[in-house]
C-alpha cells in the first residue's frame, strides 16, 4: 500500500507539473490570439497589413507572463510601460476597476513614442483582480507638425502630436467618447484612429476572456503557481545559455546621424558575470532637441532583444527570461531623455543603433557567433495630404539587408532587429492613397562583401498623384555604413532620391518634401555588412549572386577578384550606386 501510495503521489506531481506547463502555453497562445484579433479588426493598413502592434499578458503586479512574437522594440517597453501605467493610475486615483480599460501614449510613461497607443485591461475573476492584458499599436498619425507625426521639425513632445495621459478609454463596458474623439480629431485620419482604438479594445476583450476561461478551468492557485514556475524555468534556461558567454567586460560604440549633420555617439559597456548581464551606457551623448531621443523603455527593449537573439527564442518571453539582465543609462542621455524632449524617431532609429552597439560589444563574448551589422534603419516613410475633400495619412517602414553571419549569408530585404513588421502590399497602397508604386526590388551592389555576404537592401519608389502631398523620410546609415565582422566589408549606405521633371536629385535621409503630382521618391535601403574575408567566398556563390542581379561585374571584380568570375557577363542594372 505504501509503495502504491508513493507511486500515486509521483503521478500526481507529474500531472500538476504538466498542468502548469499547459497553463504557460495557453498564456502564450492568448497573447497571439490578442494580436490576431487586433490585426483582423483594425482599420489602418499599418496595423491590418503590416501588423505594427504587440500584445501581452501580465500578473497583477506587472510581471510579464507571455508576449506574442510581434515587435522587438516592445519587448522591454511593454513591461516597463505597464508598471509605470499602474503606478500613475494609483497616484492619480484612477481605479483599475472591473470592466474598464486604460489608454495612454505618453512615451515617458508607456515607453515608446506617441504613435504607439497602449491599452491595458485589468482582468477580474470572481470579483478579484487576477491579471492584466495589454496591447500596443502604432497609429499612423496622431497629429503634430507633419503627417505621420515623426518629424525632425518637432522640438518638444507636444509638437510631435496628441499626448494622451493615462485615462479611461473603456468603462463599464463602453467607450469614453471624449477620449476617442480627442485622439481622432487630432489626427489627419480620424476614421482610422477610431477604428484602430476599437480594434485594440477588441483584442483586450478577447485576451481577458481567454484568461478567465483558463482560471475557471485550472483554478487561481494553479494559475499563480504556473506563473512562478514559468519564470523560474525561463531564468534557468537563460542562465544556462549565458554560461556559454566568455565572462568579462566588453565595450563598443556606434554613431547615429544627427539632424544637422553631426554624429551622435552611442557607447555601451556589457559585463558578463556568473550572475547575469549588466549593460551600462555611460559615455553615450546627451539628449537632443529633435526626435532622435529614445526613452528608457526602448533602450531596455534593445538589451532584451539582443540577448534573446543570442540565447535563443525558445526561452519563453516572460519576466524570468530577463530577470538577470540589468540596464543603466544616465538620465539626460539620448538613451534616457527627460520629458518633454521629443522621442518619435528614437523608437525607430536610435533603437536600431542600440542593437548594433550591443551586438558589436557581445561579439567579444561570443566570438564566431554574432553576425555583422544589419541595415540599421527602419526607413520610416510618412505621407499625407488631401484627397476628395478629406485628409489622409500613410506610414510604413522598409526592409534592409541582414548582416552576414558565421554560417550563412545575410537575409535580403527584410525588417531587421528592432522591427518585425510586414511590408504594405502595393495593391493596398494604390487602392487607399493617391500614390503609385513604380519600383520594389532588391538593390544591386548593396550587400557587404564577405565569406558570407550581407543581405541586399531594397529599392522602393513612390510616385505622387496629387499636388501638395507632404512626404517625410526618417532614416539613418547614410554616412556610417553597416559594419562587417571578421574581415567582412561594409554594406551600402542609405540613399534617398527625388525625381522631378526628368531630373533626379539626392535628398537627405531625414527630410520633409512637399511633392507635386508626378514627382517620384526613391528610397534605397542599406545592405548588411559582410562576415569573413571576401576572398574566401566560394566562386560558385559569387557567380550565383551575379546571375541573380544582386551584384554587378564591377562590384564582384573589386570585392572578390577576377578569379571568382566566370566568362559569362552579367548585365549591369541601371542606376546602381554604392
Amino acid at each position: 500500500m505504501a509503495r502504491r501510495g508513493a507511486r500515486h503521489g509521483v503521478v500526481a506531481l507529474k500531472q500538476d507539473h504538466l498542468t502548469r506547463r499547459l497553463v504557460s502555453a495557453s498564456l502564450e497562445y492568448t497573447s497571439e490570439v490578442m494580436g490576431l484579433a487586433l490585426r483582423d479588426s483594425a482599420y489602418s493598413p499599418n496595423i491590418r497589413e503590416r501588423m505594427d502592434h504587440s500584445a501581452a499578458v501580465f500578473t497583477v503586479d506587472g510581471r510579464l507572463l507571455a508576449q506574442a512574437e510581434h515587435i522587438p522594440v516592445h519587448l522591454g517597453s511593454l513591461p516597463w510601460g505597464l508598471r509605470n501605467l499602474i503606478a500613475t493610475c494609483s497616484k492619480e486615483g484612477l481605479e483599475l476597476e472591473e470592466g474598464c480599460m486604460v489608454a495612454a501614449n505618453d512615451p515617458y510613461i508607456t515607453g515608446t513614442h506617441l504613435n504607439d497607443v497602449t491599452v491595458a485591461a485589468p482582468v477580474y475573476s470572481d470579483g478579484r483582480l487576477v491579471a492584466f492584458v495589454v496591447n500596443k499599436a502604432h497609429h499612423s498619425d496622431v497629429g503634430g507638425v507633419a503627417p505621420g507625426s515623426i518629424s525632425m521639425k518637432a522640438r518638444t513632445l507636444d509638437e510631435e502630436g496628441f499626448v494622451l495621459e493615462p485615462t479611461y478609454l473603456w468603462r463599464r463596458r463602453d467607450f469614453v467618447r471624449a477620449v476617442v474623439d480627442g485622439l481622432a480629431k487630432a489626427s489627419r485620419s480620424p476614421t482610422e484612429r477610431k477604428g484602430d482604438l476599437r480594434a485594440q479594445v477588441a483584442a483586450n476583450v478577447a485576451g481577458a476572456k481567454k484568461v478567465r476561461e483558463l482560471i475557471d478551468k485550472v483554478g487561481l492557485r494553479t494559475f499563480e503557481l504556473a506563473a512562478e514556475e514559468s519564470f523560474e524555468r525561463s531564468e534557468r534556461m537563460f542562465a544556462r545559455r549565458i554560461s556559454r558567454f566568455k565572462r568579462g567586460t566588453y565595450s563598443a560604440q556606434d554613431l547615429l546621424e544627427g539632424k544637422h549633420g553631426e554624429d551622435i555617439t552611442l557607447r555601451a559597456t556589457v559585463r558578463v558575470t556568473g550572475a547575469g548581464v549588466e549593460v551600462d551606457y555611460e559615455g553615450t551623448d546627451a539628449q537632443v532637441d529633435y526626435p532622435m531621443n529614445a526613452v528608457l523603455g526602448v533602450t531596455i527593449s534593445g538589451a532584451h532583444f539582443v540577448l534573446r537573439a543570442l540565447t535563443g527564442s525558445d526561452i519563453p518571453a516572460n519576466h524570468g527570461a530577463f530577470r538577470r539582465v540589468k540596464v543603466r543609462a544616465p538620465e539626460g542621455c539620448i538613451l534616457n531623455p527627460t520629458s518633454p524632449h521629443p522621442v518619435g524617431a528614437g523608437n525607430v532609429e536610435t533603437s536600431q543603433r542600440n542593437a548594433d552597439v550591443l551586438f558589436r560589444a557581445l561579439s567579444g563574448a561570443l566570438h564566431g557567433e554574432v553576425p555583422a551589422a544589419a541595415g540599421g534603419s527602419m526607413n520610416n516613410v510618412m505621407m499625407g495630404g488631401e484627397r476628395r475633400g478629406a485628409s489622409w495619412s500613410f506610414y510604413e517602414t522598409i526592409g534592409v539587408g541582414l548582416g552576414g553571419g558565421p554560417a550563412m549569408d545575410g537575409v535580403d530585404g527584410i525588417q531587421a532587429n528592432m522591427t518585425n513588421t510586414l511590408n504594405t502590399p502595393i495593391e493596398e497602397i494604390e487602392k487607399s492613397f493617391p500614390l503609385m508604386m513604380t519600383r520594389y526590388e532588391f538593390r544591386p551592389d548593396s550587400s557587404g562583401a564577405g565569406r558570407n555576404r550581407g543581405g541586399s537592401g531594397l529599392v522602393r519608389s513612390y510616385q505622387c498623384l496629387a499636388d501638395g502631398t507632404v512626404f517625410t523620410i526618417t532614416a539613418d546609415r547614410e554616412r556610417h555604413r553597416p559594419w562587417g565582422l571578421d574581415g567582412g566589408l561594409e554594406g551600402a549606405g542609405t540613399r534617398v532620391f527625388l525625381r522631378r521633371g526628368g531630373r533626379r536629385t539626392r535628398r537627405n535621409t531625414k527630410s520633409t518634401i512637399v511633392l507635386r503630382a508626378g514627382d517620384e521618391v526613391e528610397v534605397w535601403t542599406a545592405g548588411g555588412g559582410g562576415y569573413g574575408r571576401p576572398l574566401e567566398r566560394p566562386s560558385a556563390e559569387v557567380r550565383e549572386d551575379l546571375s541573380n542581379g544582386l551584384i554587378t561585374q564591377g562590384e564582384a571584380r573589386r570585392d572578390y577578384g577576377d578569379a571568382k568570375l566566370s566568362s559569362t557577363a552579367s548585365r549591369k542594372p541601371s542606376g546602381t550606386e554604392k
